[in-house]
């Protein structure tokens, strides 16, 4: 019945504790082993889309760099095909750099802010997770006072 009730969440840590339970009868070192690979099992399902906000984040900053670079060409393009200089001249070219810049730190801060965030949940879930497989593993092995 609690393994059933384990399944029907569909938690990670009723996943870990449906391990451990499966396992229950074969020896404390196999309802530790059941449980360790659920949290394996958790831990990347937990984390399956980290990696995608993580190269959003780092690649973001480039992408604006790239624009920056592009956009100070244009103006040195401007000032090379006129032969002169002035505000005028580079006026296009500095903005379309700026405007690149904003933009890919405007996608790359909240991409970091929502790894950095994500990252730290997930860590914290797996602190919980090992700690419930611990306390699951003292009760099934009799240990638990």
């Amino acid at each position: 019945m609690c393994t059933g009730m384990c399944r029907d969440a569909d938690t990670p840590f009723a996943n870990v504790v449906s391990a451990g339970l499966n396992a229950f009868g074969r020896g404390e070192k196999e309802i530790s082993s059941n449980m360790e690979r659920s949290i394996v099992v958790q831990t990347n399902m937990l984390s399956r889309f980290t990696t995608t906000v993580g190269t959003i984040s780092s690649t973001a900053v480039y992408i604006g760099l790239l624009g920056t670079v592009i956009g100070i060409m244009k103006a040195f393009h401007s000032i090379s095909a006129t032969g002169a200089g002035g505000i005028s001249v580079v006026i296009n070219g500095i903005s379309e750099a700026l405007i690149s810049t904003a933009a890919g730190l405007l996608v790359a801060v909240p991409a970091v802010m929502a790894y950095n965030y994500f990252m730290k949940r997930i860590d914290g879930f797996i602190t919980d997770m090992e700690l419930c497989a611990s306390e699951t593993l003292d009760l099934l092995s009799g240990k638990h006072k």
